[in-house]
């Protein structure tokens, strides 16, 4: 019976899994942070400091009978994986779910939690000075943290600026056109179908002035680099016969498979299955992987499994501004305030994350 699984990144479908196949199977969980960063609750946290210590959970807890090992994996073969200090995780199966990267302060530099704390204090200090705001990029991440702001810090001039036409442009436009009503009668500038050109840093807030591709200035007091994630697929890369994608994911095949290694999945942010690089994505992916690792288990050839399905390019999406206001895309409508605060924006899925990491 193949029942050692190895899951490399303990983010949404790592950690998830991880917990999932924890009584079934023989599980490692390699993970190089201390703490499981809740990306949604680290955006409000620029805010509210104070969220970060239930924004970022503490793996301890999270398995009875597996185990979470500290490191980076360097390596991965047909029988396993070979961490960075040379040892090795046998495993018949072995997930690659390492996420992706974004700016500072929503993710931290590599492994450093400590380091993410204090960037998160810098910059709300920072915040909290300056009068002219401005926002780079207008996807999730830069759209929810100019809501974040004009909700917490109604006296700052805030400036969104996307070289899109409108908000959302792949989403049904309902979506993006009430975001950006709302975002206006908040105070919030919408900058849309102008590049900026001349950032400083694409990972670090900072001040200066943006030239956009129309010519036109605009000074700030501090300026949020928003422009999207890039996965973490280095580990990926080294792999036979793999494909590489936009974003620096990588192609998987109809049963989430990166390379020519039949027993190594890909999942989640560094893994393009036809999702977007979302957290509602995961939704669909999980349970895909638990029924199909818990078939190869019972000895269930893949080829009789059913391919994993993704979500296509109309994937729900919540977009809360701020606990009280925001718009979401639900499949088949655009809900508005009610339904976007009860699902995410009071509380962005902060509870739901402490309890699987079993906090209370």
């Amino acid at each position: 019976m193949s029942r050692r699984i190895a899951i490399i990144g303990g983010g949404y479908i790592g950690a998830e899994l991880a917990k999932a196949l924890d009584n079934t199977a023989d599980v490692t969980l390699i993970e190089p942070r201390s703490h499981f960063v809740h990306a949604p609750a680290m955006i409000r946290a620029v805010v509210d400091p104070s969220l970060l210590d239930r924004a970022l959970i503490p793996y301890d807890r999270l398995l009875k009978n597996g185990r979470v090992i500290r490191t980076r994996a360097s390596g991965i073969d047909a029988t396993g994986v070979t961490l960075e200090d040379g040892q090795r995780v046998e495993a018949d199966q072995i997930v690659v779910a390492t996420g992706s990267a974004n700016a500072m302060p929503f993710k931290p530099v590599g492994d450093d939690i400590v380091g993410l704390r204090k960037a998160n204090q810098r910059i709300h200090e920072q915040l909290k000075t300056a009068r002219r705001v401005g926002i780079v990029g207008a996807g999730a991440v830069g759209t929810e943290l100019a809501g974040e702001i004009a909700h917490a810090m109604p006296d700052k001039e805030i400036t969104l600026i996307s070289d899109a036409d409108r908000l959302f442009p792949t989403m049904p436009e309902k979506l993006g056109a009430g975001l950006a009503k709302k975002l206006r009668a908040a105070g919030v500038t919408l900058i849309l179908g102008k590049r900026a050109q001349n950032l400083q840093s694409m990972t670090e807030p900072h001040t200066g002035r943006l030239t956009l591709s129309d010519g036109s200035e605009q000074e700030f007091d501090l300026i949020f680099p928003a422009l999207g994630s890039r996965a973490s697929s280095e580990l990926l890369k080294t792999l036979p016969d793999t494909r590489k994608s936009t974003a620096n994911r990588v192609k998987v095949d109809k049963w989430l498979r990166p390379s020519a290694l039949p027993n190594v999945f890909a999942a989640g942010d560094v893994a393009d299955a036809g999702d977007g690089m979302t957290i509602v994505a995961t939704s669909r992916q999980l349970p895909w992987l638990k029924t199909t690792l818990k078939g190869l288990m019972a000895g269930k050839p893949i080829q009789e499994m059913k391919p994993y399905k993704p979500w296509g390019p109309k994937a729900p999406i919540l977009v809360p501004l701020g606990p009280k206001r925001g718009n979401s895309f639900l499949g088949l409508f655009t809900a508005g305030d009610l339904l976007t605060r009860k699902m995410k924006g009071e509380d962005l899925f902060v509870t739901k994350y402490n309890k699987l990491l079993n906090r209370a």
